[in-house]
């Protein structure tokens, strides 16, 4: 038995359920997901290694050795190995099942103990066991469209020959000049050095020799790979101190940005709707089982909507025009509008759901609510920057041409505060052979929210950070 089991064919559960397999002889492991005894002598399991949204079913014969002993007691949870053939299913719902030759219980899992039963549990208390809530129907199939969507956004980008940079995680720069920054010290908190015959902090004597903190972006390093190598993007962890207990915030969350050298705005935008509509194009494609588990159970629009923007041309449209006809609207928003105010998520869904029904992008926004680095326009009062809405949610891509002249930049950032000096680095980009560049971000939690229609961020990330929690 040994030796044929090591030259049989390995299946995932995924390929065991496709009619081509019927009459292989196979192995198939994973985690029993229930089991039903019947009066005539045999089990039926439903087995599941997280391939799939589908489960295989393994017919186990009484005849087994280790019926009594352990097939009987390997109960939701519980780990085994089957060896079987598959063959064609009498059952409804399934074209195939395996008739198991051998089922070991590798792990048995306690009835009494385990925490995942056959029945409804809420996404709260499931967070509170998110070390083993990857095994529910609901977050095997998040964990599936999230790696398509990470498996989408490479392809995107290496087909095109963009270079993935890995930026650095601490830094002393803060990119959004928001400072809503977690500190990153070696210090023994109980005896901070301070200078001398002062109160103030000798950051000096830290590890780096100076304040540093996790980063919340790793743009301003891309910047600096894009102006040598023309295209490239960062993918990667992020960190934002916000104490915000929203259903859209993180403290922990994965960005993506690309930086493109010789670009304008005009190309940025062509880039994002292009980068939206092949990602959704791809979950659609490769996740069609899942897709319509969360069309069914979580979000009966999800699959339309996304369809939707894939086929729509998204709408071009200046931030002074977006305001104007959001005063024109007749609306009555819980945020006054007027030019200057930053668009809230109501503004922005009317444009996307009631006004142009598709995907818009809002672009030129006022130069005092958006960051340092965006070009600023001739008129002196706005930047190029741009806002990538959809509808349900608003905005989910962030992006601008960036600032590439020298004294143009410096003199914004003494407008928002910024020393220069500190930035010494990013202004050489500006004095040594500078180019207009683009780029943007797009938050990947927020976008694996958007795409399966959950609730809440905390769901789409395996393990949430957020004020007062980091467990696991």
């Amino acid at each position: 038995m040994t030796a044929r089991v090591e030259t049989m064919k390995r299946m995932r559960v995924k390929e065991a359920l496709l009619n081509e397999s019927i009459g292989q002889k196979v192995k198939l492991t994973g985690w029993v997901r229930t089991r039903r005894d019947s009066k005539g002598g045999f089990s039926f399991i439903e087995l599941n290694d997280g391939s799939s949204m589908k489960s295989v079913q393994v017919l186990a014969e009484s005849a087994l050795p280790n019926y009594e002993s352990e097939i009987l007691n390997a109960n939701i949870g519980s780990s085994i190995e089957v060896i079987g053939e598959v063959v064609a299913s009498p059952g409804k719902g399934q074209t195939t099942e395996v008739k198991a030759e051998s089922v070991k219980v590798v792990g048995f899992a306690d009835p009494a103990t385990y925490p995942l039963q056959k029945k409804g549990t809420s996404f709260e208390f499931l967070r509170s066991i998110a070390h083993l809530r990857p095994r529910t129907n609901t977050f095997g199939a998040i964990a599936r469209v999230r790696n398509e969507i990470c498996r989408s956004i490479h392809n995107f980008f290496q087909s095109r020959g963009f270079i993935y940079v890995h930026t650095p995680i601490i830094t002393a720069s803060d990119c959004e000049g928001a400072g809503q920054m977690f500190r990153v010290t070696s210090f023994d908190l109980l005896n901070v050095p301070r200078k001398e015959g002062s109160a103030e902090i000798d950051v000096e004597q830290d590890f780096f020799g100076r304040a540093t903190h996790l980063t919340v972006s790793g743009q301003l390093e891309g910047e600096a790979y894009a102006t040598a190598l023309m295209n490239i993007y960062t993918f990667g962890p992020t960190f934002r101190a916000e104490n915000s207990n929203t259903s859209r915030h993180l403290a922990e969350f994965w960005m993506v940005e690309p930086e493109m050298a010789f670009c304008d705005l005009e190309g940025n935008m062509e880039c994002a709707e292009e980068f939206l509509k092949t990602i959704f194009t791809d979950v659609l494609s490769n996740c069609s089982d899942d897709m319509s588990f969360f069309n069914e159970r979580i979000d009966k629009t999800v699959i339309e909507t996304l369809k939707h923007i894939v086929e729509s041309d998204f709408v071009r449209l200046p931030y002074t025009e977006a305001v104007e006809i959001l005063e024109k609207s007749g609306q009555n928003f819980e945020f006054p509008v007027q030019w200057g105010i930053d668009l809230q998520s109501e503004h922005e869904r009317y444009l996307t759901e009631q006004k142009f029904k598709k995907p818009v992008i809002v672009f030129d926004y006022p130069k005092d609510i958006k960051a340092f680095y965006m070009r600023l326009n001739d008129d002196g009062r706005t930047v190029r920057a741009m806002d990538v809405l959809v509808p349900k949610v608003g905005e989910i891509i962030g992006g601008s041409q960036r600032e590439e002249r020298l004294d143009i930049l410096t003199e914004r950032m003494k407008g928002c505060g910024l020393d220069p000096e500190e930035y010494w680095w990013y202004l050489d980009l500006r004095r040594f052979g500078t180019v207009p560049h683009a780029g943007f971000g797009l938050g990947l939690e927020r976008t694996v929210q958007f795409v399966t229609g959950m609730g809440n961020i905390r769901d789409v990330i395996p393990f949430p950070r957020t004020p007062k929690s980091a467990d696991f």
